[in-house]
């Protein structure tokens, strides 16, 4: 290894619901960081690695919501995609965070995509009003109408 660099183990317990491997010894997991900063503040590093760990989750997250393919060959064709690859990927963020009940904070877009987003609905217009009818036998039903619910109840600002 290179001059400068550091290896930094930590063993810990994995989740609940996680695979073990054959390179798990008596049910702990080992994780390996590689760093060539000098800062002796190990708790700090971990902190740091782990914040790059959030933001492979957010890559994850925009493969899953487009990134993953490139359909044209212009680059000015593909950097529309990538614009609304980024839009899609905050709309969901948003959603989740002001939107959506605590059932779906973690969740990721294939998720949101089969239980909420592929419902069948119908757009009914009534009384000047325009409703949104959705099909009650739909697992995900109330969690829809409980976040369009609380989609009318935030504030409009100017």
């Amino acid at each position: 290894m290179a001059r400068g660099f550091r290896v930094l183990v930590r063993r810990e317990e994995p989740h609940s619901g996680a695979n073990y491997n054959l390179f798990d010894p008596h049910g702990l997991r080992h994780q390996a960081l590689i760093t060539n900063s000098a800062d002796p503040d190990l708790a700090y590093l971990e902190a740091r690695h782990r914040l790059h760990a959030r933001v492979e989750d957010q890559i994850k997250d925009a493969k899953d919501c487009g990134l993953a393919n490139f359909p044209c060959r212009s680059f000015q064709a593909n950097q529309a995609w990538l614009f609304l690859v980024q839009l899609a990927q905050n709309l969901l963020c948003w959603a989740k965070r002001l939107c959506l009940g605590s059932d779906f904070l973690l969740a990721l877009p294939k998720r949101l995509r089969y239980q909420l987003l592929h419902v069948a609905g119908r757009l009914v217009h009534s009384g000047r009003r325009t409703l949104l009818r959705l099909d009650a036998s739909w697992p995900w039903a109330r969690d829809l109408e409980l976040a369009f619910q609380s989609l009318r109840t935030l504030p409009i600002s100017p």
